[in-house]
């Protein structure tokens, strides 16, 4: 059965996405032309802390024996768990990146297990880190003012997670290592919550997720599928952006509106 809707929903991505299709009867949201949320306030943006990185000294040669030895041993594979709560227990615990040094709170996640949507954003910032909560502060309430206008709510019938389980200082990106660490426990959780559709808000989240160096630009609008499930993905604005141009506002209503349209039907 969940293999059946996920193929409607490819389906639907492929045809729909980006369309300017009428929107089915009886569907409220379809036939609001502004998003209820278009007046949210706008806050100071973050600037990121450019470091650069002191030079290394180039390490001691190995003798061949020991670089066959490296390739003939390859490094561990880690394996997360496969429950909810051993899960949450390994990522409260983890020390695999070095982001582990400067968090205040790990921020796992947050919603429903058996939730048909999941969002997913880059990583917690200074508000998440010290809750332990995702989305959270003026871009978690517009969140959640956006998933309430299609009947979501991340109390009920959504499951919001980051890409990154630990705060990157200062805000910026998170860098590949970091991503690649906690790969394992994103992948886990999807494969826990089998999402219907999954929605990744913002740049960062959208490449890191679909393994993509393209633009936002170029990911919004575009049908992607994850992991070898296909879980169908849509890519849009993150809300810290929004906040930041509202004139992009309605660009996002739109998205919402194809998420609705989709989980609707699926």
């Amino acid at each position: 059965m969940e293999a059946h809707r996920r193929a409607r929903l490819l389906r639907a991505l492929d045809l729909e996405v980006w369309t300017s299709r009428a929107a089915p009867a009886g569907v409220p949201v379809e036939d609001d032309p502004a998003p209820p949320w278009a007046d949210a306030d706008e806050p100071p943006s973050a600037t990121a802390v450019a470091t650069r990185p002191a030079p290394v000294s180039a390490p001691a040669r190995r003798p061949p024996a020991a670089l066959l030895a490296d390739l003939e041993t390859p490094a561990p594979v880690y394996v997360a768990p496969a429950d909810w709560q051993g899960l949450a227990e390994a990522v409260r615990s983890c020390t695999r990146c070095k982001l582990c040094k400067t968090r205040t709170n790990t921020v796992f996640g947050v919603g429903s297990t058996d939730a048909p949507l999941m969002v997913i954003g880059e990583g917690p910032g200074a508000e998440e880190d010290a809750r332990g909560e995702p989305f959270v502060g003026a871009a978690g309430k517009l969140l959640d003012e956006m998933l309430r206008s299609v009947g979501r709510a991340r109390s009920s019938n959504v499951y919001i997670a980051n890409v990154v389980k630990c705060r990157p200082p200062g805000n910026r990106d998170p860098e590949t290592d970091e991503v690649a660490a906690c790969r394992p426990f994103l992948d886990r959780q999807i494969e826990l919550l089998k999402p219907t559709l999954i929605l990744a808000l913002g740049r960062i989240a959208a490449q890191r997720l679909l393994s993509s160096t393209a633009p936002l630009s170029k990911l919004r609008g575009v049908p992607h599928v994850y992991g070898a499930a296909n879980t169908p993905v849509l890519v849009s604005y993150h809300p810290a952006y929004l906040l930041r141009t509202p004139s992009d506002k309605l660009k996002s209503w739109h998205d919402l509106k194809q998420v609705h349209r989709l989980l609707d039907r699926g």
